[in-house]
């Protein structure tokens, strides 16, 4: 029997390459399955920057791996994306999704020994599309861009929440000293490193309720890998806390967008990198909304040139909203650097605006990485086998931090305790201190170090989960066999 999966990713960059590289990796293994992946109209801060990847997309169409963009026509109401409309941006697109399915099911209809529509698989921040699969009666299953622990952490703070448990104020959180104790990890996680999200009186009902409607799926597809993070899919396997049904997570990862094109000015940052000895260059690159004030670039700038070491720094200027606007280059880097700062450091150091970063990372020039442990990210580090130094921005990146620092040992840790948070503002963003920066950077470029061959070893076994038995193949194929097995059942 041949059947089809309707991918549904949110629009965003970062989830629409993972979800994409999901969609191939399936396609590549199961010559019975076919996908569509429906491209929603992304947020005005990042339509630009995606536009390019989108278009690509489209040309690449084929008969087994369908790319349709959904219009900004018909009932999609226009606004500006602030927190409370990021989830009406889905919902405003319901009929557009409704639409675009019902048509394939019409034309499906009229083909013999059709195809047979199997399921939706919807992204992490697309819940709401559920209803939607019912309506046409077939299940759901969640694509969960990050990492396992961050699933984990938001299924208890749901029960926690829902069970009137959970005292976490925004007015205070930074300040406590309390500790919760999360199901999958080793250790007590400090409530001061919450995702600003898990806090927020705006932001907290809305990730509550899409934890809830979580457990309505049949199955979780997680961009992790079964030997990076052991304890919290063995809880998550487990069935979860109490009174919890957790359903089925496939560990899938690691979903990676490896491919590059690079223009002029990139193409002189590799050469540069190809110049210089192996493992030397410490690499800064913050996200695509990643960004930071004069005053912290003053700090960073110090940094650097203390350390001695050679650098490569992709420098943005910070955005007052970035859900409105991403970060922008610095028109002028002689204002915004401290005097003489480039002519002192030329021979060690080059500062550019936007870098393409698998390159760089895949360069055996590069010896560290000072990442703002956006998942992605992470996930290219490891398969480089490049430790990183940890700075988190923003969303779950201060768990991210936490886990790669603190419970797995696999990256730096510049300081502990990060306050504020870019989606709320860089105004409420504390600066980190030269001090810390360049005892962060000394650390990670050290070449013996701990980190750097345990990061070395979760890259061998990063590499092993995508082959032929390896623990990530493996779970594909579970999905795909129990996607099978739920093709006859009802729909609930």
């Amino acid at each position: 029997m041949n059947f089809e999966l309707v991918f549904i990713p949110y629009p965003g960059i970062s989830h629409l390459r993972s979800t994409v590289e999901m969609a191939k990796l399936l396609v590549d293994q199961e010559n019975r399955l076919t996908v569509s992946v429906l491209i929603l109209p992304f947020l005005s801060g990042s339509a630009a920057a995606a536009s390019p990847y989108v278009e690509a997309l489209s040309a690449a169409s084929s008969d087994r791996l369908h790319y349709e963009v959904i219009s900004t026509s018909g009932d999609q109401t226009t606004s500006e994306p602030e927190a409370t409309t990021l989830d009406m941006h889905i919902e405003n697109h319901i009929p557009n999704v409704r639409r675009a399915v019902a048509k394939l099911f019409d034309h499906y209809s009229t083909l013999p020994n059709s195809l047979k529509i199997a399921g939706f698989v919807l992204d992490m921040f697309c819940t709401s599309l559920i209803d939607v699969a019912n309506e046409f009666h077939v299940p759901s299953y969640l694509f969960y861009t990050s990492n396992a622990g961050v699933l984990a952490l938001g299924f208890h703070v749901q029960h926690l929440y829902d069970n009137n448990n959970y005292h976490v104020r925004e007015s205070d959180f930074e300040d406590s000293e309390a500790e919760l104790v999360i199901p999958g990890l080793t250790r007590p996680y400090p409530v001061k490193c919450l995702p600003h999200g898990l806090a927020s009186e705006l932001w907290l009902p809305i990730y509550v309720n899409h934890s809830r409607r979580f457990k309505e799926m049949k199955g979780i597809l997680v961009n992790t890998v079964a030997e990076l993070e052991p304890y919290v899919l063995e809880y998550l396997w487990s069935g979860g806390d109490t009174n919890i049904i957790i359903p089925q997570a496939y560990s899938v990862g690691p979903l990676l967008h490896l491919e590059h094109q690079v223009d002029g000015t990139q193409v002189e940052i590799l050469q540069w990198l190809d110049e210089q000895p192996a493992r030397s260059v410490v690499f800064l690159c913050f996200g695509s909304m990643g960004g930071f004030s004069e005053d912290q670039v003053q700090e960073l700038a110090v940094a650097l040139e203390r350390s001695g070491h050679t650098f490569l720094w992709s420098l943005r200027r910070s955005s007052p909203n970035i859900l409105n606007k991403h970060p922008e280059e610095f028109k002028n880097l002689e204002k915004v650097l401290p005097k003489g700062f480039l002519e002192r450091t030329q021979e060690r150091g080059k500062v550019v605006g936007w870098a393409p970063q698998v390159a760089i990372l895949a360069n055996q020039a590069i010896g560290g990485f000072v990442t703002h442990c956006g998942w992605n990210s992470l996930l290219e580090s490891l398969w480089f086998g490049v430790p990183t130094a940890a700075w988190p921005l923003y969303a779950e990146q201060k768990f991210n931090a936490f886990e790669m620092v603190e419970e797995l040992g696999l990256a730096v840790q510049i300081k502990r305790y990060w306050r504020g948070d870019h989606l709320g503002g860089v105004a409420a963003v504390d600066l980190v201190k030269a001090e810390e920066i360049e005892r962060a950077v000394r650390c990670l470029m050290e070449q013996d170090s701990e980190v750097r061959k345990r990061v070395k070893e979760m890259s061998k076994k990063c590499h092993a989960a995508l082959m032929d038995g390896g623990s990530s193949r493996i779970a594909m194929q579970k999905f795909i066999q129990d996607v099978v097995k739920n093709i006859a059942l009802p729909c609930s």
